[in-house]
């Protein structure tokens, strides 16, 4: 059992990470860690968890933890991320892990130093639907892929809220813009070439509300947008010649119609629907996590993979800016 400790009472951790770690086979939360002792023992009550920590230094030098979880506003993912390192633990980070790609050679050096596993919490990659989704393409399901659309939006102008407080690292590409990239790239195994994008930001808040990129691959084209101030959708397809696939959740899982990998042909008279109910991805991704931890033949989301992710949305920041396609 991977014994974890998470930094932090943020929400993402005490609605979906921390509970998969209970349910999760090999791992256990054993303390909680706040800058405010109150809540952290607050947590770690609810969650059964022994130990509660009033710093985050504290729990990075405790002896009986072997992992971190790291949900805090992404400003602070390398900072806290190096320093766990540094501390000799195996450290889960919430996306983005930073918000440039050169901000992650300093993550990868120390971990090949300490001989830790540092991973990029991209729960998406770990859900079966989105490995049935590669295991479609690889077969040749839909023909020859040619083009990929997908859109991911939601509707928070709460000026407290970290996704709309530009020093916190808030935005949509940041927030959302990371999700239809990585599945993308997970899906295909393929890297863009180039971006054109325009990006919008707000004028209160400074951060993007919006952003529409088209991403040129190798035979395959990609557009997508993702925004913070449009009502909630979710969407992503893949058109081949011969047919193509849909998800109904593509990034939060049970969400909308549950998680559906729809296939269908190219005269769109025949549909075949793999169905993934009752499924946390969330809790794959712990138990993946771990049994890398363990030293077992494990794939998960590594440093190098996060360079390339982040790679990505830097340059959609850079087209957006100079209104200009920028080659990667």
């Amino acid at each position: 059992m991977l014994k974890f400790g998470i930094l932090s009472t943020a929400k993402i951790g005490y609605e979906h990470v921390v509970p998969a770690i209970q349910q999760a086979s090999n791992a256990q939360l054993v303390a909680v860690a706040s800058r405010r002792a109150k809540s952290a023992q607050k947590m770690a009550n609810h969650f059964n968890a022994s130990q509660a920590f009033d710093s985050y230094e504290a729990m990075l030098a405790s002896d009986s933890i072997e992992a971190v979880y790291i949900p805090l506003p992404t400003s602070q993912h390398v900072e806290w991320a190096h320093a766990a390192i540094l501390s000799g633990k195996h450290v889960l980070v919430e996306k983005p892990l930073a918000l440039k790609a050169s901000e992650i050679n300093k993550l990868i050096k120390a971990r090949d130093k300490a001989g830790v596993v540092v991973s990029e919490a991209f729960m998406v990659t770990y859900h079966p639907q989105w490995i049935k989704v590669r295991e479609l393409l690889s077969k040749g399901a839909i023909g020859t892929l040619r083009r990929i659309e997908s859109s991911f939006t939601y509707f928070n102008k709460d000026p407290k809220n970290m996704r709309n407080r530009v020093e916190l690292g808030g935005g949509a590409l940041p927030d959302i813009g990371v999700y239809p990239t990585v599945c993308a790239r997970f899906a295909t195994g393929l890297e863009p070439l180039s971006v054109n994008a325009s990006v919008e930001f707000d004028p209160i808040f400074m951060t993007d509300r919006y952003a529409s990129a088209e991403l040129e691959f190798d035979g395959i084209d990609m557009s997508f947008y993702v925004s913070t101030q449009m009502s909630n959708r979710q969407s992503m397809v893949f058109h081949g010649d011969k047919g193509f696939i849909e998800l109904s959740a593509p990034f939060n899982s049970n969400l909308y119609e549950g998680d559906e990998v729809r296939l269908h042909n190219s005269g769109h008279n025949e549909t075949r629907i793999y169905r993934f109910t009752g499924l946390n991805q969330y809790r794959f991704e712990i138990e993946a996590f771990s049994r890398a931890v363990a030293g077992k033949k494990q794939p998960y989301f590594t440093l190098e993979q996060s360079v390339l992710n982040q790679k990505v949305i830097d340059a959609i920041y850079k087209s957006g800016k100079s209104g200009k396609r920028v080659k990667l």
